[in-house]
């Protein structure tokens, strides 16, 4: 069993995202008030003042940040961290949107007192940031400066996008002498890529994790299985926003349900259970690489 508390991946940030939407969109700023000075970082200058009045055009997300731009040419880029969550308090109720969100343990106050943020909308709805952790972060830049931000700047493709291609892959990879798994959770190649999903991906594509992501490049041709390997990354994820994203440990749903898709591991957080494909005797591993847990086949992962 994995221990320590988990980041939300991207499938967990894309369905926050989500849910975020239809609270947000066309909606104005009236008010916001911050009842502390900084969550990881302290907050941008005026920040309050700066949002107070506009109103939001758009949302979206860029590897594991949340961006929303408003009609003042601001976009506010926001980063849940470990325990970040959103709840909208209308008229008819609370709603926490999308599917993670901080269950408080032994000794942790689930009573309002890490609601750090509070966005008044035009329409009377109340959106609230919690983070008992404080490892979220809100920043806002001018939209037209945004490709230069620091935390933006510099991010490799999107795993959904139709930049990550096989072709590309090859590109980044060749000549590399770094371990497969370290190159494709290199944020600078592909933006907001986990380890779970890395995991479960290298294992339905049957790439070791260990293997040198040079290796599967020769002078005129490529591996085959990095073909594969792109679309299950695609595949992957996609299935796993259907499913509401995996939930490990301290995240729960809407409602307090939990995200599905761990129930659907092939190889994470599977240790000395068997391998799960046909025919195959082996017996799922684990190792840390980079500080972080790989779990592979050793028999048919190659």
């Amino acid at each position: 069993m994995v221990t320590g508390l988990t980041m939300p991946e991207l499938p967990e940030v894309e369905t926050v995202k989500r849910g975020l939407e239809p609270v947000l969109l066309g909606r104005r700023i009236a008010g916001v008030h911050l009842r502390r000075e900084n969550l990881r970082f302290p907050f941008p200058e005026g920040f309050a003042r700066r949002l107070k009045g506009a109103r939001v055009e758009a949302l979206s997300r860029r590897a594991k940040y949340i961006l929303i731009d408003f009609d003042n040419g601001l976009t506010l880029i926001a980063h849940l961290g470990m325990t970040g969550r959103f709840t909208a308090v209308t008229a008819k109720g609370v709603s926490n949107l999308g599917e993670f969100y901080f269950e408080p343990g032994a000794g942790e106050q689930a009573d309002g007192a890490h609601d750090h943020v509070v966005f008044d909308l035009d329409n009377g709805t109340k959106l609230i940031y919690s983070d008992p952790r404080r490892f979220g972060m809100m920043d806002l830049v001018k939209t037209d400066e945004l490709q230069e931000h620091k935390l933006i700047k510099g991010l490799g493709v999107e795993p959904l996008g139709n930049e990550l291609s096989t072709h590309y892959l090859v590109e980044k990879f060749r000549g590399k002498t770094a371990p497969l798994k370290a190159a494709l959770l290199d944020q600078r190649i592909i933006a907001g890529l986990g380890n779970i999903y890395v995991c479960e991906a290298l294992y339905r594509a049957h790439l070791k994790p260990q293997r040198k992501a040079g290796s599967f490049i020769k002078a005129k041709t490529h591996d085959p299985r990095l073909d594969e390997l792109v679309r299950h990354i695609r595949d992957i994820l996609n299935e796993s926003i259907l499913a509401g994203g995996s939930t490990l440990q301290d995240f729960a749903s809407t409602g307090g349900e939990r995200g599905s898709y761990q129930q659907r591991f092939s190889v994470y957080d599977r240790e000395g259970e068997p391998c799960l494909t046909p025919h195959c005797k082996g017996t799922i591993k684990r190792i840390v690489q980079a500080g972080r847990s790989s779990f592979y086949c050793p028999v048919c992962q190659k």
